[in-house]
């Protein structure tokens, strides 16, 4: 999938984080990657997380959550109904193809592709999302309604699986053809409703951690780290008239003591990558059943293999140096130097790439190969 008729550079500068925006088809050649039928077997899977919302009015919707039987879809009958399967692109590269086009946003802030299919009227009401979602549409049509911002204050409506506006006031309203997209960034109420049926859109959505999301889970890996012994201590202690007061200099050495684990950027650096990087569903095993070996490896990339990313996976890099990177894949922090280091960050921009036949002469890039095949993170495709 590429881009013809869109500019990244304007986009950023006017609209990215600020203002709604309708791009109208800018595909070179659209295609819809899903078909209903596939979209619906997936989520009949257990591994896969889906949701059917189905009946009316917007109080009284109904969320069933998957796996969805086979049959349930018989039975909807003509009433409107969405069904909605998350992180699509881990499963379908067509549809892990759509992001490509995106990667001028940083890949960590990139989540997953959504897929929704909707009988005529269906939708899920007026909401609103705290990241920034393109919305491409597949197939069908669908008309969106954007209302203004949203916060914390915002009235909802009792619901136990939907976040619904309790009143919206839509402001801009579009009806989005097969290969339209329209852009919203964070916290602006929207609606979108399927005109016919066999409507699907891909929604394309950004990961946005919450400060205190982040100050938690660093918290959390610097106190595993820390050893039981490194006590607060205060040699020397000076008398004081009243031993009910915390003094200014029992404070600064206690909140010194705490804020310069917090200073370690480097500490901190290795934590986000892996934080970026862990994967969704870390349960899924996408390792090959018969482990490669360091030959079969040198063998493949010396014949031109092509290197493959899953698209399951995750991806990024830190620089060290002119001659190092942290690269971390799936939660993991790999150390990388030399070759090895160009070959983290080609592999971090290029998710496909046809093999340097001198990688296969490179002793470190062989073994991290070898590595990231083992754990299901990367292929080799002769």
């Amino acid at each position: 999938m590429q881009f013809v008729h869109f500019d990244a550079a304007r986009f950023l500068a006017e609209s990215w984080q600020r203002q709604p925006l309708l791009i109208r088809n800018p595909w070179k050649n659209w295609e819809n990657p899903l078909s209903p039928d596939d979209l619906a077997g997936l989520a009949c899977e257990d591994h896969v997380e889906s949701r059917l919302i189905s009946g009316a009015p917007r109080a009284a919707w109904k969320v069933e959550h998957g796996p969805i039987a086979e049959a349930r879809f018989g039975k909807l009958g003509k009433k409107p109904w969405t069904l909605l399967v998350q992180t699509v692109d881990m499963f379908v590269p067509e549809v892990a193809a759509l992001i490509e086009p995106f990667r001028f946003i940083p890949d960590w802030r990139i989540d997953d592709v959504m897929v929704s299919y909707a009988t005529d009227q269906g939708g899920v009401g007026p909401h609103y999302d705290q990241y920034d979602v393109f919305l491409i549409q597949g197939a069908g049509r669908r008309r969106w309604q954007v209302g203004g911002l949203c916060d914390a204050a915002t009235e909802l409506l009792p619901h136990d699986d939907l976040r619904l506006l309790a009143r919206f006031e839509p402001e801009q309203e579009w009806i989005l053809e097969p290969g339209d997209i329209l852009y919203l960034p964070p916290r602006f109420a929207h609606d979108g409703v399927a005109l016919g049926d066999d409507c699907m859109t891909y929604s394309i959505g950004f990961r946005a951690p919450s400060r205190g999301e982040l100050i938690a889970d660093w918290c959390d890996d610097l106190v595993a780290a820390m050893d039981d012994d490194d006590r607060y201590a205060d040699p020397g202690l000076p008398g004081q008239p009243n031993p009910g007061e915390i003094t200014t200099a029992a404070l600064s050495a206690l909140h010194a003591m705490v804020t310069e684990k917090l200073h370690d950027r480097e500490a901190f650096a290795r934590w986000f990558g892996s934080f970026a990087t862990t994967r969704k569903y870390s349960d899924l095993d996408f390792a090959p059943e018969e482990p490669v070996s360091v030959a079969d490896v040198a063998d493949e990339l010396a014949a031109g293999a092509v290197v493959q990313r899953n698209p399951a996976s995750r991806f990024s890099f830190v620089e060290q140096g002119p001659e190092a990177v942290l690269l971390f894949v799936d939660g993991e922090c790999l150390d990388c130097a030399g070759e090895a280091a160009r070959f983290a960050r080609h592999l971090c921009g290029e998710p496909c790439f046809v093999a340097d036949s001198e990688m296969a002469g490179c002793a470190a890039v062989v073994k991290l190969v070898v590595r990231l095949v083992n754990q299901g993170c990367i292929s080799l495709d002769g």
